[in-house]
């Protein structure tokens, strides 16, 4: 059987789960139990590139950047490489424990880590309107301090957990070593990639490339690489087994197998909030519509099941 190449998405929820105190205890048992359930798409004859996001991750790195500074006065990093750094101790968290893994269900494969850089537009509308949650959730009184003191931007979370600050995300544009990454991923290795949407470059008109100020979406990321890679299957991992219309109401109704054009009158009309479910939906729509291929969107412990998720297909 020739074995079919997958895109899978880690949500935040796979590393950090929104009641723990983020221990780095807590983030490998996580990411552990989420390799594991990942092991299954493995059995089903698929070969895997893992990309993550890196918000709670990201916001905690800036806060040591200011706890650092104010107290030390330690130079700080701009967002790109704190993203980076991101990128390099999420990606060798999940290579390491994938690595645990396969050792102890007795599978030999390859792993990992790119740390990859993403081209995005300097002049993205994005950069005059932040809105990507980065960090932890602050009470709102604690968010008010926090963006008087550092000049921050706070939204309330769409689900009404408390205040993160928020950043601009521009849309992505071209992964870079997409084809190296669609190389070792085919030969059998599991490839561990656009970490956190990945690092945000622009290139000036003499090829400068700089970097700049943002968190790129990392399922609009991820999407974009599955279709530049011609993957066959585009899953995204997050914290409820299946997309829901009305959700957390009484007319809470759980989506199956829907179309494209069905996803799109569902965001219309409001289902799917932006910093929730939206980007999700949109990042498989975008993957759907130009590669004729599925894209499904489910919990970790659903993909041991063929049919698992919600799947949403071209008409």
């Amino acid at each position: 059987m020739k074995e079919k190449l997958a895109v899978v998405a880690f949500g935040g929820n796979a590393l950090l789960r929104g009641n723990e105190a983020g221990t780095i205890e807590d983030q490998e048992k996580n990411t552990y139990d989420t390799c594991i359930k990942v092991l299954e798409l493995i059995k089903q004859g698929y070969n895997i590139i893992i990309t993550h996001g890196n918000g709670p991750q990201v916001g905690n790195i800036l806060l040591r950047n200011e706890a650092g500074y104010n107290q030390f006065k330690i130079p700080k990093m701009p967002l790109d490489i704190c993203v980076a750094d991101s990128q390099g101790g999420i990606g060798y968290m999940i290579e390491r424990q994938m690595l645990n893994v396969l050792n102890d269900f007795n599978m030999k494969r390859n792993v990992i880590t790119i740390i990859t850089e993403v081209l995005v537009d300097i002049n993205d509308p994005a950069f005059q309107n932040p809105n990507k949650p980065v960090g932890t959730f602050y009470l709102k009184e604690e968010s008010e301090l926090l963006a008087k003191s550092n000049n921050w931007i706070f939204k309330e979370d769409p689900r009404k957990r408390g205040w993160r600050r928020v950043v601009p995300s521009p849309k992505p544009k071209d992964i870079f070593n997409k084809k190296l990454i669609r190389d070792l991923a085919r030969k059998g290795n599991i490839v561990i990639a656009v970490g956190g949407g990945g690092v945000p470059v622009y290139r000036h008109e003499n090829s400068y490339l700089e970097a700049i100020e943002a968190v790129i979406d990392k399922d609009l990321a991820s999407a974009l690489l599955a279709k530049d890679i011609k993957a066959d299957a585009f899953f995204i991992i997050t914290d409820v087994p299946k997309v829901y219309i009305n959700f957390n109401t009484k007319n809470q109704k759980a989506l199956d197998r829907i179309s494209v054009e069905e996803a799109k009158q569902y965001h219309h009309e409001g289902h799917f909030t932006a910093g929730s479910m939206g980007p999700k939906i949109l990042a498989a729509l975008d993957f759907v519509s130009k590669s004729g291929k599925e894209a499904i969107i489910t919990e970790a412990s659903q993909l041991q099941y063929e049919n698992c998720g919600t799947r949403i297909y071209k008409d």
